[in-house]
């Protein structure tokens, strides 16, 4: 579907920007959870751009940051998945803006039933990447209890809602961190986990891409929550996923404790996204916004580029429960070049702002909240100041920065976009 240009297009302007300062990470852990963290390598607190959610008052948001500082390091011509800081915990992370600085108020991390931290790390063999320690030498053990958070927001009652990147699964947060329930795809047979897991969500999810399962998270005015899948299923494989630009949305009711609707998204044209791009499994769902009624905003992105898209709820778009969420459906959703003619009611959409041509904003964004009537705050995930390869880490086993802060960008759309 072609997206219609957006209202005053090239009229989007960037009217603040606050960056988060230098916060060493075993500092900022050690005073959530004493003990956790032995050795930070010279990490600073970043990775809290996994989303943004208004906290109430003007500038003030809540922040989740992901599985901790991260990267990969090649051994014998195999990719192998780093973890520097193993002890690291994922945080809540409550933050105000206030002028050119990012300033934290508060920070709440996440815990299992009996108290202890979740950790970041991969939760199963042979469905996750193999966790390493920083110079990728020595295996790290697998922990059920780990969460690749991403999304987030916030209940009436206080408690929170996450999304996570392995299961892929949803969490139910209480106010003071601690995991009450993990929605995963039925027959992920997830064990040994210290909180309760339901198996709630469709299991075609289980074919997931690694590292990219949900990603985006928004709550609509009655209390349901949307959950973006980041980037296409690999069904039947792996090749079929990566070529494919068709991801999928789920509706998933608290009162119900159950998906009650899913929706096919259709990505634009990589090159249309990202013009310097033309590898479709760039394409990223990061954030999604509610902005009314069944309708949000939904990021396109590359790490260079992005867009934001309307979409509405509709419900003759719901195809849960059908022939697309049968595995074995050939050919499956993700492999039809041409869903609509296929008869799939894939979701509308118009495109609100190209963030690519806005000056000021940062590379991968990755949390969007509203900010004001056509207002938008922006967050970037810094992955912690960490680079992939053998030099993240110098001599002495200490971070070698790459320089890129976290930041909260404000953009004022033009009159009416939103």
């Amino acid at each position: 579907m072609t997206a219609a240009a957006p209202s005053g297009a090239g009229t989007a302007e960037v009217t603040g920007s606050a960056t988060l300062g230098d916060i060493p990470l075993g500092e900022f852990s050690n005073g959530l959870l004493p003990g956790t963290v032995e050795n930070d390598r010279g990490v600073d607190l970043g990775g809290i751009g996994s989303d943004l959610y208004p906290a109430g008052r003007k500038g003030e948001f809540w922040t989740v940051t992901d599985r901790g500082p991260n990267g990969q390091i090649k051994v014998d011509g195999t990719k192998r998945r780093t973890f520097p800081v193993p002890g690291f915990d994922p945080a809540i992370v409550k933050i105000r803006v206030t002028g050119d600085k990012v300033v934290v108020l508060d920070a709440i991390p996440l815990t299992t039933r009996s108290g202890k931290p979740v950790t970041g790390l991969s939760n199963q063999e042979s469905r996750d990447e193999k966790p390493y320690s920083y110079d990728a030498k020595t295996p790290l053990a697998y922990n059920p209890n780990g969460l690749d958070t991403e999304g987030i927001v916030r209940a009436a009652d206080g408690s929170f809602w996450l999304v996570d990147e392995y299961g892929p699964s949803l969490v139910h947060v209480a106010a003071d961190g601690r995991v009450l329930a993990r929605h995963v795809p039925k027959g992920l047979g997830l064990r040994g986990a210290d909180y309760r897991v339901v198996e709630s969500l469709p299991s075609v999810l289980l074919h997931r891409k690694v590292n990219r399962g949900f990603e985006g998270l928004a709550q609509l005015p009655g209390g349901d929550l949307v959950l973006a899948v980041q980037s296409p299923l690999s069904l039947p494989d792996e090749d079929a996923g990566e070529a494919s630009r068709t991801t999928r949305l789920l509706r998933f009711s608290p009162k119900r404790q159950a998906v009650t609707a899913e929706y096919a998204y259709r990505f634009d044209p990589v090159d249309v996204v990202d013009p310097g791009e033309d590898d479709p499994s760039e394409l990223k769902i990061s954030s999604i916004v509610a902005v009314g009624g069944d309708r949000l905003l939904v990021e396109e992105r590359t790490d260079k580029a992005a867009r934001l898209q309307e979409v509405r709820l509709t419900r003759g778009a719901n195809i849960l429960g059908g022939r697309w969420d049968d595995a074995d459906t050939s050919p499956s959703l993700e492999q039809l070049t041409d869903p609509v003619a296929s008869g799939v009611p894939v979701l509308g959409k118009r495109l609100v702002v190209d963030l690519d041509k806005v000056d000021g904003v940062p590379d991968k964004i990755e949390g969007i909240a509203l900010a004001g009537r056509d207002s938008l705050a922006l967050i970037n995930d810094n992955d912690f100041g960490m680079t992939d390869g053998t030099g993240a880490f110098d001599a002495e086993g200490r971070l070698v920065d790459s320089g890129v802060e976290t930041k909260v960008t404000t953009v004022r759309l033009p009159k009416g976009a939103l």
